[in-house]
């Protein structure tokens, strides 16, 4: 029996944490894996040997299930790129001998496609040197971006937030007789995934965003007014739902302005403004009452209403991520696959190099031809996504969350 390791990467979700006590309740049952340990801080503390082991809860049911319900990443989190291997290798040749010392014979990384790029980086050094490592990639982001999996561990529980707020900043925004508009600001660089889901109380219940614009399709100034005015005859209250990503047709994001144009490890701009943006817009050109509401980190971190259905895949990803580490498939990530009829996911996996790096759109079909909303198709696609709900436990009033030692 060999040692394992699991760390964890990139943004935040609600869900990666469910994932992590997936990982941990299978190497509790694996014949080839002894000891787990954590890395604090992903790749990044795991070169400065910043390791915890989770050994101490495989047995720990209370605990896994509180870590099931906790946000954010428990192991703490990193935006470390590994450099190319035909440059400088010295990172590589450090993470192994941490790696070594502890008897590292499986590798878990927890992340998304940038993630993936650590995977495929790693994973290929391994066999280039012929190292016994098993290194093996676990799908997670809000973003629902990474491509050949069906969807990604932490969007429904994302959705099934974004889509609840949405309708409660209906519901407010209706009791007044006035006319007024609302831009809500979803999270979304290149990819309208989160921004979609607003769509779903409008689709369910009558009341909800009217209108949803997408980074897939370009933005138009002269249409989203004529498009809000258009709501405004319909009733006067209007909720608008944008991706921080909505670009003009030149390719320049609509906050563009708004913009600190300070960029992470891997280039990604960082994005705001953009509601603010489209306010202006509207108070110069309508001139009613008009706000902007920006919901930022909530949307990653509100697991006050998670989605049953993604804390479920999210611990089965997480197992079945041990399971291909058992049978030796290095170098892969898992992936959901969804059965065709009523909604079922089965889990499968490919190269992680067919996900590093890659960013999964929403499709044209999943997109209105006035480009201002989503499909019934896309309905039917997000809605399985966010249903159930999870039990949660509470003290002096507050949700219990669990902190890995």
């Amino acid at each position: 029996m060999r040692n394992a390791i699991v760390g964890q990467s990139g943004g935040p979700t609600s869900a990666i944490n469910a994932t992590l006590s997936g990982v941990i309740k299978a190497c509790c049952k694996s014949s080839r894996i002894d000891k787990l340990y954590g890395m604090k801080n992903g790749i990044e503390g795991l070169l400065l040997g910043e390791i915890v082991d989770l050994s101490y809860l495989y047995e720990d049911e209370k605990a896994l299930s509180q870590l099931e319900n906790t946000p954010s990443s428990a192991l703490g989190s990193c935006r470390k790129r590994l450099p190319n291997l035909d440059g400088d290798i010295s990172a590589y040749e450090k993470l192994l001998a941490i790696l070594e010392k502890y008897d590292i014979g499986y590798f878990f990384y927890i992340g998304g496609n940038d993630s993936m790029d650590t995977v495929k980086k790693l994973n290929e050094y391994v066999k280039q040197r012929g190292i016994s490592l098993v290194v093996v990639g676990i799908p997670k982001t809000i973003d629902n971006d990474l491509v050949i999996t069906d969807h990604t561990p932490g969007y429904g529980s994302a959705s099934k937030f974004i889509s609840t707020t949405i309708k409660e900043i209906a519901c407010d925004c209706s009791v007044y007789r006035v006319n007024a508009v609302t831009i809500v600001e979803l999270m979304g660089r290149d990819a309208g995934w989160l921004t979609a889901a607003s769509a779903l109380p409008k689709h369910f219940c009558g009341l909800g965003a009217d209108l949803v614009y997408l980074p897939e399709v370009p933005f138009y100034e002269d249409k989203f007014i004529e498009h809000v005015k258009e709501a405004l005859k319909k009733h006067p209250y209007v909720v608008v739902a944008v991706s921080e990503g909505i670009k003009y047709e030149n390719g320049e994001y609509v906050g563009a302005g708004k913009q600190s144009g300070a960029t992470d490890a891997f280039g990604h701009k960082y994005l705001a403004g953009t509601a603010k943006q489209l306010e202006a817009l509207v108070r110069e050109k309508i001139g009613c009452k008009v706000r902007s509401v920006e919901l930022n980190l909530p949307q990653r971190c509100s697991a006050h209403i998670l989605s049953d259905t993604d804390i479920n895949e999210s611990i089965s990803i997480g197992k079945y991520a041990v399971r291909l580490a058992e049978e030796g498939q290095g170098g892969k990530m898992v992936t959901m696959v969804r059965a065709q009829g009523e909604y079922k996911i089965e889990y499968s996996c490919v190269d992680a190099s067919q996900v590093a790096n890659k960013v999964k759109l929403v499709p044209k079909h999943f997109i209105n031809e006035d480009g201002n909303n989503v499909t019934e198709e896309c309905i039917n696609y997000i809605a399985p996504l966010i249903m159930g709900e999870r039990k949660i436990s509470y003290e002096n009033g507050m949700p219990v969350h669990f902190r890995i030692g």
